[in-house]
């Protein structure tokens, strides 16, 4: 990184809110010692490019540490530099256009292709640890109860969000968990819809954009008596009065790592919460997929113990 880029006024604008960072800044700056001061006008002047800086490249810039620079990040209301990157990052996904973003993001890693490694790993690093300090254990618990107990376990996801959800669906039903896939939009949407019932689980990935298939969604659940479970970025707090539990799943703030990361790993640990608490279950569903397994398995491998007349032999094609 530069120690001395050009500011990135385009992110200052009169339109700012009261809680944006040049906001923040302006508010508290008077206050701060000299040395916090620097690194918060620093912050401000050159937000898109602290997005993709760490706490040491921007202490080198402006002539202090690294831990001035997380402290002043934190006097200014965030939790951390991890915090206040995200979000500058929502203001520049509102407010810049994808092809722009990309090319600030390989400038921002920088020529250099094992420079990568560290730009990626250290934001996943980020991620991970705030996705863990946000998260309240107990609507952590809370989720795991739900699905456990849950009829079937509906799984909602568009686009890149349809991952984690196809993700958490396959593995419930391994888990020996009734367990479904809705990841239409439009019209197709009600057709998965059609069956959800007051004993089932609704899973929600929606990381920061509310669409009109979200709304339809909660309103059917709600309209049914289903509970639901909402895994986001940005949309707790919109949607916190009409879901049962929130559990947080921090956003890429630079775009270096993929969308559903955060909630691939908050999934991970529902659906070991949900395996320990009926361990037989979870066992039988693991042993019969490997046993369908080996009975797909080709002709002259490894197929393990099969009982006789269980399955026939392929036909050629």
């Amino acid at each position: 990184m530069s120690t001395n880029p050009k500011p990135d006024l385009a992110v200052r604008t009169d339109t700012d809110p009261e809680d944006s960072l040049s906001a923040r800044v302006e508010n508290r700056l008077s206050a701060m010692p000299p040395a916090e001061r620097r690194v918060a006008e620093y912050l401000r002047d050159h937000a898109q490019s602290v997005i993709f800086a760490t706490a040491e490249e921007i202490g080198q810039a402006v002539g202090t540490s690294d831990a001035t620079v997380v402290r002043t990040s934190k006097n200014l209301g965030y939790s951390g530099l991890p915090d206040l990157k995200r979000s500058i990052g929502q203001h520049m996904i509102h407010g810049t256009r994808p092809s722009v973003r990309l090319n600030q993001r390989i400038d921002g890693a920088g020529q250099e292709t094992a420079s990568l490694l560290d730009h990626v790993f250290s934001e996943a690093g980020e991620r991970l640890t705030e996705t863990l300090r946000l998260m309240p254990q107990d609507q952590f618990v809370r989720a795991v109860d739900i699905l456990a107990g849950a009829r079937e376990a509906v799984a909602f996801g568009m686009g890149l969000a349809e991952l984690p959800a196809r993700f958490l669906s396959m593995k419930l039903s391994r888990l020996g968990r009734p367990a479904r896939l809705v990841g239409a939009a439009g019209f197709l949407l009600a057709d998965g819809l059609l069956g959800l019932r007051e004993q089932d689980a609704v899973v929600l990935y929606a990381p920061a954009r509310r669409t009109r298939e979200i709304d339809v969604v909660l309103d059917h659940a709600q309209s049914v008596g289903a509970q639901t479970i909402l895994i986001t970025d940005s949309l707790g707090s919109v949607l916190s009065g009409r879901v049962t539990v929130v559990l947080p799943a921090v956003h890429s703030a630079t775009g270096y790592t993929a969308e559903g990361f955060s909630s691939l790993l908050v999934t991970d640990c529902l659906l070991l919460g949900v395996a320990a608490q009926d361990r037989d279950r979870a066992t039988t569903g693991s042993e019969l997929l490997r046993v369908l397994r080996s009975r797909l398995a080709p002709e002259g491998t490894d197929r393990g113990p099969r009982r006789r007349g269980s399955a026939t032999k392929p036909t050629d094609r």
